[in-house]
């Protein structure tokens, strides 16, 4: 769960990462939207105040004109991205650790994240969603699990053996396609966390662990066709207008659903480690 604009995920340079999450009370669509504690099968979780992290990013550091919408205020993808970078500081409690790294857990890290992006494009891809808007975000050019289908391949052939996915993969792919029919906010912040967070942290770590562990080589999964910052520009701008057609309590439930979004995140990031 990350950049240009984008969530990152732990940067090596900090040792140790942070991730909370809680929330309550249910929106509309019958799914919780506001401050209390949830918990998530399979899920880590640390209780924290989500309402305080919101006001976090409320009160984050003023960005340039040149960074901001066309009104002067600062766009909804920043305001998710400075609640995930908070995330990164406080209340630090996994340790990532370099030395710890190995290819079985790679595979698995990988294979979970194949599942996640094969989620996400299905939602995206389907003929009939029950938000159009859904549409918007086919074919971004950020899509990865095509990569990662080349990548795991090479693994194969180079003896290893590809584990089935775990319970990080298949618990957020579950709820991944639980949001996508009933609470597109929240959907939309995990489809934002998992594309921005691997396009940013998520890169960086992978080449400390291709350079580690598989002597240099670079995966597929950390490349992409054309202009990477173009695409995340152009992915961002569609995610704010998506989010310009919503409501204060729906922008406010979206910014709640991104601590969840990070943790999921960092679920899968700790197979490498451990």
């Amino acid at each position: 769960m990350a950049s240009a604009a984008a969530t990152s995920l732990p940067t090596l340079a900090s040792p140790r990462v942070s991730f909370s999450v809680s929330a309550a009370g249910k929106n509309s669509n019958g799914l919780p939207m506001s401050a209390g504690a949830r918990r998530v099968p399979g899920i880590s979780v640390i209780h924290s105040q989500r309402g305080r992290m919101v006001a976090a990013a409320a009160a984050a550091t003023k960005m340039p004109p040149s960074a901001r919408g066309e009104d002067g205020e600062k766009t909804f993808v920043e305001e998710m991205k400075d609640i995930a970078m908070s995330l990164h500081t406080e209340d630090q409690a996994r340790t990532v650790n370099l030395r710890n790294a190995t290819v079985e857990g790679y595979l698995r890290f990988l294979v979970d994240s194949k599942l996640v992006f094969e989620t996400l494009e299905n939602i995206v891809n389907r003929a009939v969603v029950p938000f159009p808007w859904y549409a918007e975000f086919q074919n971004t050019g950020l899509e990865r699990s095509e990569a990662l289908k080349n990548d795991l391949k090479w693994f194969r052939e180079q003896g290893h053996t590809i584990p089935e996915p775990s319970a990080p993969g298949t618990k957020h792919a579950a709820y991944l396609k639980e949001l996508s029919e009933k609470d597109s906010q929240a959907f939309l912040c995990h489809f934002y966390s998992v594309y921005f967070a691997q396009s940013a942290g998520g890169r960086m770590i992978g080449a400390k662990i291709d350079e580690k562990i598989l002597n240099k080589k670079e995966l597929e999964f950390y490349k992409w066709e054309g202009s990477l910052s173009q695409l995340l520009q152009d992915v961002r701008a569609k995610l704010n207008q998506v989010a310009s057609t919503w409501s204060q309590e729906e922008k406010k439930h979206c910014l709640e659903e991104v601590e969840m979004a990070f943790t999921y995140s960092m679920d899968r990031l700790r197979h490498i480690f451990t």
